[in-house]
Parts: C-alpha cells; sequence; structure tokens
C-alpha cells in the first residue's frame, strides 16, 4: 500500500527552491500541513557540514522526529558552470548526501519506519549510454566528462543509500529526473541550464534589437526535457511507493536536438534575428533520452505537459519576472 503522507513529518531540503517549490504544492494537495513540512534554508544550516545536519535534525520538529527526508538540494550548473566548478560541485553534493544520509540513520529514521527520498540526476550515465537511457545501464561507462564530478557524487549517494539498505534496513528511494524547466527557474546566464539560458538570451536579444544569438556547441547534441511539475509528482509517486533505492528514471519519454531547441524558442519569444553556433564551445553528452518504462511499472507515473506549451508557460513566467531578477 502507498504510504499516507498525510501524517508524515517531512524535512525538504531544498524545499524554497525550483523544484521544491513544487513539491512542497505537491505535499499540500495530499493533506501534509504547513506544519509538518520543515525547509532547512542555507542561511541557517550548510548542508556540507556535519554539525550542521545534526543541528538540523534537532531543529526540525521540537518534541518529535521526522518521518521522511525528501532530499532535493544539489548545487548544479550548466556546462560552463561545472567547468568552473568541478571540484565544488564534487565535495558539494556528495557531502550533503553523506551527512543527511548518516544523521537520518543516527536520528532514528529506521526505527521509525522513515524513508530517506534522494534526487539523483542523469549525469551520471555513462557518457556513450544506449539511447534510450536504461537504468541497468548506469555503471557501464564513464560520465561526460564536464559533467561528471557531479554525477559521481550524486550516483554514490545512490550506493550509500543501497549499502545502507543491505546493513542497516533503511527504506529509501532513488530517482533520477531529466533535464528540469518551468517557470521559477534559474536564468542567471553564468549558471543556468539550457532551456532558461536561451530562453533569456532570447528574450533580451530581442529587447535590445540585436541581429543574432550566439549558441554554444554545433547544435548537434541531443536532450530530453521535464516540466518542473511533472517531476515533482514523480518524485512524490517515489516517496509513496519505493522503499528500496532501486533508480527510478522520470523524464518526458522523447528528445529533441540542441539545434530544434533553440529553433522552437527563438520563434516562441518572436526573436528575428540570426542564430549563430560557436562550435569551439563544447557539446556536452552526445545524446540524452530516457527510458521511462520503469517509472510507469513501478510509480503509475508518466509526465503529463507537453513540451511547447511547457516552454509557452516558461518564457511568459520569465517576461513578467524577469525585471525582478
Amino acid at each position: 500500500m502507498p504510504t499516507d503522507l498525510s501524517n508524515k513529518r517531512i524535512i525538504l531540503t531544498g524545499g524554497a527552491g525550483f523544484l521544491g517549490r513544487c513539491v512542497v504544492a505537491g505535499l499540500a494537495r495530499r493533506g501534509v500541513p504547513e506544519k509538518n513540512i520543515f525547509i532547512p534554508r542555507r542561511k541557517d544550516f550548510d548542508l556540507t557540514d556535519m554539525a550542521s545536519v545534526q543541528r538540523l535534525y534537532r531543529a526540525a520538529f521540537p518534541g518529535n522526529k521526522a518521518d521522511v527526508v525528501i532530499h532535493l538540494a544539489a548545487e548544479v550548473g550548466g556546462i560552463g558552470a561545472n567547468l568552473l566548478n568541478p571540484g565544488r560541485y564534487f565535495y558539494a553534493n556528495m557531502a550533503m548526501a553523506l551527512h543527511l544520509i548518516e544523521q537520518a540513520r543516527l536520528d532514528g529514521l529506521i526505527e521509525r519506519g522513515g524513508k530517506f527520498v534522494q534526487v539523483g540526476t542523469i549525469c551520471a550515465y555513462p557518457k556513450f549510454t544506449p539511447v534510450p537511457f536504461v537504468e541497468d545501464n548506469l555503471w557501464n561507462g564513464y560520465p561526460e566528462e564536464t559533467n561528471a564530478p557531479y554525477g559521481v557524487a550524486k550516483k554514490a549517494a545512490w550506493q550509500m543509500l543501497d549499502a545502507y539498505k543491505l546493513q542497516y534496513r533503511m527504506c529509501s528511494s532513488y530517482v533520477l529526473p531529466v533535464n528540469l524547466y518551468g517557470p521559477f527557474d534559474n536564468f542567471d546566464l553564468g549558471s543556468s541550464h539550457v532551456i532558461p539560458a536561451l530562453i533569456r538570451k532570447c528574450v533580451e536579444a530581442q529587447l535590445r534589437g540585436d541581429k543574432e544569438i550566439v549558441c554554444w556547441g554545433t547544435g548537434s547534441a541531443s536532450r530530453e526535457f521535464l516540466y518542473v511539475e511533472d517531476a515533482a509528482e514523480g518524485i512524490l509517486r517515489a516517496t509513496e511507493v519505493l522503499d528500496d533505492p532501486t533508480p527510478v528514471n522520470l523524464g518526458a519519454g522523447f528528445e529533441i536536438t540542441i539545434k530544434d531547441l533553440v529553433e522552437l524558442i527563438v520563434k516562441l519569444v518572436g526573436f528575428k534575428g540570426a542564430i549563430v553556433w560557436d562550435a569551439t564551445k563544447p557539446d556536452g553528452q552526445p545524446r540524452r533520452q530516457l527510458s521511462v518504462e520503469k517509472a510507469a511499472r513501478l510509480l503509475g507515473w508518466k509526465a503529463a505537459m507537453p513540451f511547447e506549451e511547457g516552454l509557452k508557460r516558461t518564457i511568459e513566467w520569465y517576461r513578467t519576472h524577469a525585471s525582478g531578477r
């Protein structure tokens, strides 16, 4: 039977962020009262520090303990940010998972029949994984070099949960969302992922009256994108129905080349200039598309948002909020 979350006390790292907002909304739809959701803020708790994580577990529900930990928080960025911060991205993501999982064990999560939910990344897949990506292939090669430190750290968190299941009988879930997009995304050109970066670039170029935009790489690489609300629902389904950290892809079941993506965003924004490709910049992993059969079978979950409609909503949100960045 699915876990009834309505009476659970839940620690939600990253709960104030892009994905976290949608997870909070999904918990509310499931009847979880606001007082039962604890969202640690970075200014109060450094999740890379063990003492701070210990303090988090003590502070979350005074007089009580958490029943579920959903770990969304991550330090992450696009290709450029990964190239500039490989050490930080490995350390921060590894340290957060390491401390949160171990302190959950020490806090008695297992004895209370609780669960730890870890959000992974498709950057953990090998560079030349057969398409569509199937979870059984996660160990069949080394990740794409530009984001390997981040991907390896997230994959190590999965292995930690697997080890804790074997030794301590900790219940957990591990999901791998494909590239997310949607309202409230990070639109900073230095650290954002491809869709928000392209939307901002096109909107600003249109406002300035530019004659062209310059995009990284050749445009030949393909990607798959998942609307953030769909991802949140997949994570919550895993929280409800999975007690074992078998990896489960969360994707939309399609791929699009970066060239076609840029042309689509240009059309939806209404930018009339030329598209110039800077082939001196890396393309990243050649192809990305996930097999979503396992998610359908184990979670009863499928992405619902049509891609073009999701892009329109994201562009509209950015236009409305751009001045408040």
